[in-house]
């Protein structure tokens, strides 16, 4: 009989292992919210299709609260909220967290105990603030004619790359961390800081999206990250070829090229493609910039000298202040067109300009045939056409 009951033991002891095996892992996320009872603070998902609700609570006057979810299997991304107010923080383990905040400040006085994975999410959503407040500060001051925009294009580099600089260091130390996911993806004004399609960007991308599909190979978030930064690198590559016919000012037909359109001073559109029969110097400029009067000056001069041979000038200006370039345009002799993107405008990037003045040399057939990068030896481009 006794032996009979200690089978029975045992399979009653074997059998609660098992269960407490199949038992589903989860993590829990407890604490105190200050100043907010009555209120109910909801615990969501930051999921890759959108926000999802997961479970919720009414806080009690001592503010006391705690939601066990099921542990995620990679590294993912939560939110407490509060009416409005919300507070992101990571999960990259079965783990507890302990959380305390206060409802006059959600998010400012939003803590995680003992969790350096979120302390970091911190200091990206710090670094990521200050940079749009830099770059805010940037914009009004273009904005109010206090700097132009040249030196509003020099001055954003060197704000992103500060931000870049320090970023990295945290995307490399652990590139399979949740860390280096959510700082890929933080943007600014709707445009992500980091840019797949930036060639001195893209290996933060290449290094998160190997590390992931090491680890997290059948995750959601790895493929998606893996399809999008592959799609990143094709377009790219392409985009390297566009720039490689520019650089290396081929013979042949660039069919590639994009056209341009755009307006002159009195409202007319006038394309680029228009100008076939005539040699053409496509200038890309900002006129309220120093370099500005010399450059008009010298092409003035080689405007004078060639028209009569079949030459053209189209030239682009980025202006942003489009009152400036009106009056600036108005005297000049060639044909004048402004994009109204400024600085943001597409057709820089795709002609690969990222200093100005850029000057390309097309021939009659509309083919580019040189990119002037010394224009002590435009004339001598110009020849070779002519």
């Amino acid at each position: 009989m006794n032996k009979m009951k200690q089978i029975i033991m045992i399979a009653l002891l074997i059998g609660g292992m098992l269960t407490a095996c199949k038992q589903e892992k989860v993590f829990q996320v407890k604490g105190n919210i200050g100043s907010a009872a009555g209120d109910t603070l909801y615990l969501e998902h930051r999921a890759l299709a959108g926000i999802e609700l997961l479970d919720s609570a009414i806080l009690k006057k001592d503010g006391n609260f705690s939601f066990k979810q099921p542990a995620p299997k990679n590294p993912e991304f939560y939110q407490l909220r509060i009416d409005n107010q919300v507070a992101a923080f990571a999960v990259d383990s079965i783990e507890t967290l302990q959380v305390t905040a206060d409802v006059s400040d959600f998010y400012r006085t939003f803590t995680v105990s003992g969790s350096p994975v979120n302390d970091q999410l911190r200091e990206v959503d710090a670094l990521v603030q200050l940079t749009a407040s830099q770059i805010g500060g940037l914009e009004k001051r273009r904005k109010s004619a206090s700097i132009d925009d040249m030196t509003f294009l020099t001055q954003l580099d060197s704000v992103l790359n500060d931000y870049k600089k320090k970023i990295s260091n945290l995307i490399l130390g652990n590139p399979g961390g949740a860390v280096a996911y959510y700082a890929l993806f933080q943007k600014i004004n709707d445009y992500l800081i980091f840019d797949p399609y930036n060639k001195q960007d893209y290996p933060m991308f290449g290094a998160v999206a190997t590390s992931w599909n090491r680890y997290y190979p059948d995750a959601e978030r790895t493929r998606h990250l893996y399809e999008f930064t592959m799609n990143a690198l094709k377009t790219r590559r392409r985009q390297e070829q566009q720039e490689k016919l520019l650089q290396s000012a081929p013979t042949e037909r660039s069919a590639g090229l994009p056209d341009i359109n755009l307006q002159k001073v009195d409202g007319s559109k006038v394309a680029l493609s228009s100008l076939k029969g005539k040699v053409v110097l496509l200038d890309f400029v900002v006129y309220n910039a120093e370099f500005s009067p010399k450059h008009n000056m010298e092409l003035n001069r080689i405007y004078q000298q060639y028209k009569s041979k079949g030459l053209e000038i189209y030239q682009i200006s980025f202006d942003s202040d489009e009152h400036f370039w009106k009056i600036s345009a108005s005297n000049l002799p060639w044909i004048t067109v402004r994009d109204p993107e400024s600085v943001n405008a597409r057709l820089l990037s795709m002609y690969n300009v990222r200093e100005m003045p850029a000057t390309f040399i097309l021939n009659r057939d509309g083919d580019v045939v040189a990119r002037v990068g010394d224009y002590n030896g435009l004339e001598d481009e110009l020849m070779k056409v002519f």
